[in-house]
């Protein structure tokens, strides 16, 4: 399996602009339509937390409510680590780790949460869309970087070993093992070829190029040059994940 992954990590690392160009999109709708820091740190969380499939309302709102009213604590990455983990590093695992143990957050998106921050202000996206100014611009070897693992990229590992009962902890503990974490940020891209190569749901996805899902992702490239470039990727990225030379 090390060598299937090995050659998924290097289809990633050799097309990473497509999935950073539809990122990119995605975070200028989130953050550009505010100027106060706190309105761009509510906005990130509000549209994280809704990635759920089944938002924890009563839970979510618990959370919100304890932030609003220390809305100080959305000023800066510290201030804010503070508030969900005191005493701890200023470092992403700190983070992820604190958002873990809020209301109505799961593991998925707290590290959705996680890699977003590292996203916002390692100086590979827009300065636009910095909002806090403390915030590590590199992954250390002593910091962790978390995949944020839903069905899509349960089901990929699903079909490179069915063999076992794939979940978050185990494709992170598996990935780590191989992969430190600035590596592993490579890996998030993982997310994107998985969703517009799978069609059906549960245990019975069909692994091809679905062109309806790309259509439905809003901050996709609709030029339809660019569709046709990415579909000619996925032929490439679906015979690695299925071992078809």
């Amino acid at each position: 399996m090390n060598d299937i992954l090995e050659n998924i990590f290097s289809f990633l690392t050799e097309n990473r602009q497509y999935n950073h160009s539809l990122q990119d999109r995605y975070y200028l709708s989130i953050i550009s339509p505010y100027n106060d820091t706190t309105e761009k740190v509510a906005s990130l969380l509000y549209h994280i937390a809704n990635t759920q499939s089944q938002p924890k309302i009563d839970s979510l709102a618990s959370f919100y409510k304890s932030v609003f009213q220390d809305v100080n604590c959305m000023t800066s990455m510290r201030k804010f680590i503070d508030k969900i983990n005191p005493n701890k590093p200023l470092n992403f695992d700190s983070l992820y780790n604190g958002m873990r143990n809020q209301d109505g957050w799961g593991k998925k998106t707290s590290a959705l949460f996680s890699k977003s921050i590292y996203h916002l202000h390692n100086g590979h996206y827009s300065d636009k869309l910095k909002f806090w100014n403390d915030v590590p611009k590199i992954l250390t070897n002593n910091d962790s970087f978390y995949l944020p693992v839903d069905s899509v990229i349960i089901a990929i590992f699903k079909k490179l070993d069915n063999s076992t009962n794939w979940n978050f902890d185990n494709i992170n503990s598996t990935l780590k093992t191989n992969y430190d974490g600035q590596q592993i940020e490579v890996w998030d891209d993982l997310w994107f070829w998985g969703f517009i190569t799978q069609n059906g749901s549960g245990d019975n996805r069909l692994f091809e190029w679905n062109e309806n899902k790309y259509w439905a992702l809003k901050e996709s490239d609709k030029n339809l040059k660019m569709i046709n470039d990415i579909r000619n990727k996925t032929e490439k990225f679906l015979k690695i994940i299925t071992n078809d030379d």
